[in-house]
């Protein structure tokens, strides 16, 4: 009976755990207009639209989201490329995110705040 019991209080806590991390969070609930992105950001998002040639090896590999700061999807979903920060010798913390659904987001805190880029629509 007490190691049912116990199974039972460990899977309680493991369950509300994972909900406690996703409850009352907005995920990239601010904007920014891709007129209004640093030039440097600009070239990027023009870069990921054309499938590059993007200048950093590490540009375009796989967003984890393990923060959980984007809508939640599938493993893969995103990808990440890296936006030049002028001053900075190393990557800098400025990225640009990608979804599969063509929706981006921008951060330039190195993944501790987002911003969904929004689009003017030519119709």
């Amino acid at each position: 009976m007490q190691i049912l019991l116990r199974l039972l209080i460990v899977a309680w806590l493991a369950i509300g755990s994972a909900y406690a991390f996703n409850f009352g969070r907005d995920a990239a609930v601010d904007t920014i207009s891709a007129a209004n992105l640093p030039p440097e950001a600009q070239r990027t998002l023009a870069l990921i639209k054309t499938d590059g040639p993007f200048p950093y090896e590490r540009d375009g590999i796989v967003f984890g989201n393990f923060e959980k700061r984007l809508p939640i999807q599938a493993r893969g979903y995103y990808r990440e490329y890296t936006v030049k920060t002028p001053w900075r010798k190393d990557r800098g913390p400025r990225r640009i995110v990608a979804g599969q659904r063509d929706e981006y987001f921008y951060t330039d805190d190195h993944y501790r705040t987002f911003r969904r880029i929004v689009e003017q629509d030519h119709r």
